[in-house]
C-alpha cells in the first residue's frame, strides 16, 4: 500500500474560456473553478530555443483528492492550476490509487525567459 500524498499546497483550478475578439477571432481567458489542496512534485526539466525565445519546460505530478467524473472540481486535460504567478497546464489525469481516493495530474510548467 502506498503512502498517502501530503496535500500541503493550495492551487486554483482554472478552465479556458474562448471569447470573441470582435475581429472574427477569439482570445482565451481563464475562469476559476475552485481551490484544491495538492501535492506537487517536479520532474526533470528541459530547455528549448524557439527563434529568439528560450522556453524552459518542467513536468510535474500534481496529486489532489478525487472528485466524481462530472464534478466541476475534478481536473481535466487542458485546464490548469495556478499558484500565485505560476501556472501548470494539465496534460492528463489518472487515478492514483485503486480505491480512487486521489488523482494524479500530469502537468507542465512553462516559463519564458
Amino acid at each position: 500500500m502506498s503512502k498517502p500524498p501530503v496535500l500541503n499546497r493550495k492551487l486554483v483550478l482554472e478552465a479556458p474560456e474562448r471569447l470573441a475578439d470582435g475581429a472574427g477571432g477569439y482570445t482565451t481567458q481563464w475562469a476559476e473553478l475552485g481551490q484544491l489542496w495538492a501535492e506537487v512534485k517536479a520532474g526533470s526539466g528541459r530547455e528549448t530555443a524557439d527563434g529568439l525565445l528560450t522556453v524552459s519546460s518542467v513536468p510535474y505530478k500534481i496529486t489532489v483528492r478525487a472528485a466524481p467524473p462530472d464534478a466541476q472540481s475534478r481536473p481535466r486535460a487542458e485546464q490548469r492550476f495556478r499558484e500565485g504567478p505560476r501556472t501548470y497546464l494539465i496534460l492528463a489525469v489518472a487515478e492514483r490509487d485503486v480505491q480512487g481516493r486521489y488523482l494524479t495530474c500530469f502537468a507542465r510548467e512553462e516559463v519564458s525567459a
